[in-house]
C-alpha cells in the first residue's frame, strides 16, 4: 500500500512538471520557434515507470495549458489528459526518454538550426559565438533522414545517433534538445537558436568566420553549464511574463 503523503508527493510532482511544460511550450511560440501544431515537448515522470507527459495534438503552442498535458507510457496508452497526441511525437520521445535516460525532451523546426542541420556540416559550429561555446562537447549529427518517424524503430534509431549528447540535429528535419530539467533544456533549446542564427547570418556576409580554439569552447562550456542560475532566472522570468 502507498502510503498517502508518498501519493500527496507524487501528485504535487505530476502538477508541477505540467504546469512547467505548458510554461516552456508557450515560452517557445512567444520566441519564434513553433511551427504550427507540430513539434513536440516533453517530460518524464521522475518515479522510473516510464511514463511521460506529452504535449497534445493539435493546439497551437501559445494556448497550451497544464491541465492540456496528456500523460502516456512507453507503449503509447493515454493514461490521463482529455487530447490525443501525435504519433511521431510518441515515437521519438519514447525512445528518447527510454534509450538515451533523458528526463526533458524538446524537439523543434525552429528555422536556424534547422537550417544548419541541411549544411554539410549538419550542425552548430561551437567554436564560434559565445552562445555557441556553450553546446561545445554536448552536439551530435543525425544526416540520415529517413523520413516521418512513424514507428518504435525510426524513434529508437534517432535516440542511439544522439551517443549520450544533450543536443541531436536531425539533419534535413530539425533538432532534439534534452536536460533532466525542464528550466534547463529551454534555455539550452533558446540559446540554440540564437548561436545558430549569429552563425547563419555571419555565413551569410561571405567573409568567412573566425573561429576560437577548441580548448576555448571547452572552458566557456564548463562556465556556463556549471552554474546554471541564469537559465533557473529566465525560466521563472518568462513564468513572470506568460
Amino acid at each position: 500500500m502507498n502510503h498517502p503523503h508518498t501519493e500527496d508527493f507524487a501528485s504535487v510532482t505530476v502538477t508541477k512538471l505540467r504546469a512547467e511544460l505548458a510554461l516552456a511550450l508557450r515560452a517557445a511560440a512567444f520566441h519564434g520557434l513553433a511551427e504550427g501544431v507540430c513539434n513536440h515537448f516533453s517530460v518524464e515522470l521522475p518515479d522510473q515507470s516510464g511514463r511521460f507527459l506529452l504535449n497534445p495534438r493539435g493546439l497551437l503552442w501559445e494556448e497550451v495549458q497544464a491541465d492540456d498535458i496528456v500523460m502516456i507510457d512507453v507503449p503509447g496508452n493515454i493514461l490521463a489528459g482529455r487530447h490525443v497526441v501525435e504519433p511521431t511525437a510518441m515515437f521519438i520521445h519514447a525512445a528518447i526518454h527510454r534509450i538515451a535516460k533523458k528526463a526533458c525532451v524538446l524537439h523543434t523546426h525552429m528555422p536556424y538550426a534547422t537550417a544548419l542541420s541541411l549544411t554539410p556540416q549538419r550542425m552548430l559550429d561551437t567554436t564560434l559565438s559565445q552562445n555557441a561555446m556553450r553546446f561545445h562537447g554536448r552536439t551530435a549529427a543525425d544526416p540520415h533522414y529517413n523520413g516521418l518517424a512513424l514507428d518504435s524503430a525510426e524513434g529508437e534509431r534517432i535516440a542511439h545517433a544522439m551517443q549520450g549528447a544533450d543536443v541531436v540535429f536531425l539533419g534535413n528535419h530539425g533538432v532534439v534538445v534534452c536536460a533532466q530539467r525542464m528550466d534547463y533544456a529551454y534555455d539550452d533549446l533558446y540559446y540554440l537558436e540564437r548561436a545558430c542564427c549569429v552563425q547563419v547570418l555571419a555565413q551569410s556576409t561571405g567573409q568567412g568566420v573566425v573561429p576560437v580554439a577548441p580548448a576555448l569552447a571547452q572552458r566557456v562550456m564548463e562556465q556556463t553549464i556549471g552554474e546554471r542560475l541564469q537559465s533557473e532566472l529566465f525560466f521563472a522570468a518568462l513564468g513572470r511574463k506568460l
